[in-house]
């Protein structure tokens, strides 16, 4: 399970970084590379963090084959792709709750304390999409208005909150990548944000 939603989780960033980079009129290269930072920026700079090196892309060519996969997918989809405007919100979605997942399982594996493993999953899932919005030029989604990141800490304590009840790993990251997948729908949907500071 754990397995499955990394490769869910890195076809689904791959896709959205290549189609914002598709969208500003990249070339090939370029949008792979925004495919790539985006897929794997986020867990690049965890595993920097946390002293795992070499990273996880670079001991496994599965990552690389994945992110070429979703920049392929990207490529001869993209025209479907923008007829669907919510594509590249739906494929951030999945990003985020699975990555989320991925951050915290990491920090638990290495003994660290609940609250340093939700700030691991939080960082996981959104700076991927920070080195993306920013090589396209964009203010980063974390730094705007809409909930993204509160939204990765939540997960994270209900992960920790359900984990005392001990139920099985598979069923706790079905549940906690559902709510958090969930609540980033509602918040779109019903125009929930954070307060801006003026």
């Amino acid at each position: 399970m754990f397995y499955l939603i990394q490769i869910i989780g890195i076809l689904a960033f791959a896709m959205s970084g290549a189609l914002t980079a598709m969208n500003k009129k990249m070339d090939p290269f370029g949008v792979f590379i925004i495919a790539f930072v985006t897929a794997l920026g986020g867990g690049t700079l965890r595993d920097v963090l946390i002293g795992q090196t070499p990273v996880g892309w670079m001991q496994d060519l599965i990552y690389v084959h994945l992110v070429i996969a979703g920049f392929v997918l990207a490529i001869f989809f993209r025209k479907k792709l923008e007829h669907l405007r919510v594509s590249f919100f739906l494929f951030d979605t999945i990003g985020l709750g699975v990555f989320t997942l991925i951050g915290l399982e990491k920090g638990i594996n290495i003994g660290l304390h609940p609250i340093i493993c939700i700030a691991i999953g939080t960082m996981t899932a959104c700076f991927g999409g920070v080195i993306r919005d920013i090589l396209c030029n964009e203010i980063p989604v974390i730094f705007r208005k809409e909930i993204y990141a509160t939204i990765c800490i939540f997960g994270g304590i209900i992960f920790f909150g359900l984990k005392e009840f001990g139920l099985n790993n598979d069923v706790l990251y079905l549940i906690t990548s559902s709510i958090i997948i969930s609540i980033r729908l509602m918040a779109v949907k019903f125009k929930l944000s954070l307060p801006s500071l003026e």
